[in-house]
């Protein structure tokens, strides 16, 4: 016979056999988790850089593209789009408009037919015929023969939040930014702003008056800029106008809102604010360089 032996655990023991010793993170293991976490987040804001900078390249991609169909257009139609003549619309089925002073007079310029000296700056009839006139013609993506006639109307109609997408191309940068056309000083120039709507019923002198909002930041003015000309915001080819907040007569003309220190919400800045072709873009991080602050104008004839 064997005799079996049993232990008997004294109180405690037990207890003691079975649980085992906690082990927390080592140095060497927080350092690689710290690591991990700083290139996932650096990662993103890189990715966020990346993203935000093809959209300012296919923005200027979209401006480059609309000056070749304006080209292509005034070699296949001998005129531009908007301000072709009554007869050469009705000769090759454009839409049909007045003939008259700002309303397809073939002058080169995109214009309206109001007296009011900023008549040229408004949406108004040769500006809106501008984009039918491009669809007609299938030199855009997208269709904006929308109101063709009462574009071409003596009092066009009103563009309201709910329909200017369309009315407007949007601009590829987002963020409710459109591409709109007009003139200054003989100088026919794309517009790339925040539109909230256009007046149809003559406000100061005229209808077609813009609601606008300055939705680009002052790196991303100047970053459209310097790739198409000379990074300076009152001169050259691109510019920059910054009428804020509210209706406005003349959105081509409007003067930059500049600072002679960087300061948020400005859009340049400069010695003589507004007036010195040496005004650099507000860029300082710290200043609201990343703010919204600019509208941006590019000349296409």
């Amino acid at each position: 016979m064997e005799i079996q032996q049993t232990h008997k655990e004294t109180p405690g023991q037990a207890s003691l056999s079975q649980s085992k010793p906690e082990r927390g993170f080592t140095l060497i293991e927080l350092s690689i988790v710290l690591v991990i976490i700083g290139l996932i987040v650096g990662g993103i804001l890189v990715g966020q850089d990346l993203i935000r900078a093809a959209e300012i390249r296919a923005t200027v991609g979209q401006i480059e593209k609309y000056n070749s169909a304006i080209n292509t257009f005034r070699s296949k139609y001998n005129g531009i789009p908007g301000d072709l003549t009554s007869d050469a619309a009705a000769a090759f089925g454009f839409s049909t408009r007045g003939g008259t002073t700002g309303r397809g007079d073939g002058n080169g310029l995109i214009q309206g037919i109001n007296t009011a000296a900023t008549a040229s700056s408004g949406f108004t009839q040769e500006a809106g015929m501008l984009w039918n006139d491009l669809s007609v013609a299938n030199l855009l993506d997208g269709n904006y023969t929308v109101n063709a006639a009462n574009i071409d109307a003596a009092a066009p109609v009103a563009v309201t939040a709910a329909n200017v997408t369309a009315v407007f191309p949007p601009a590829r940068l987002a963020r409710g930014n459109y591409v709109t056309a007009g003139s200054s000083g003989s100088i026919n120039y794309w517009l790339v702003a925040g539109i909230g709507g256009v007046t149809s019923a003559a406000v100061a002198g005229q209808p077609g008056i813009y609601t606008l909002t300055t939705n680009l930041t002052p790196i991303e003015a100047y970053n459209m800029d310097i790739k198409l000309d000379d990074g300076l915001p009152l001169v050259g080819i691109v510019q920059a106008v910054a009428q804020t907040g509210a209706a406005s007569v003349t959105p081509l003309t409007d003067a930059p809102t500049a600072a002679v220190a960087s300061t948020a919400g400005k859009c340049a800045q400069g010695d003589v604010p507004g007036t010195n072709p040496s005004d650099t873009y507000n860029r300082g991080l710290t200043t609201g360089g990343a703010q919204p602050a600019c509208i941006v104008r590019f000349r296409f004839n």
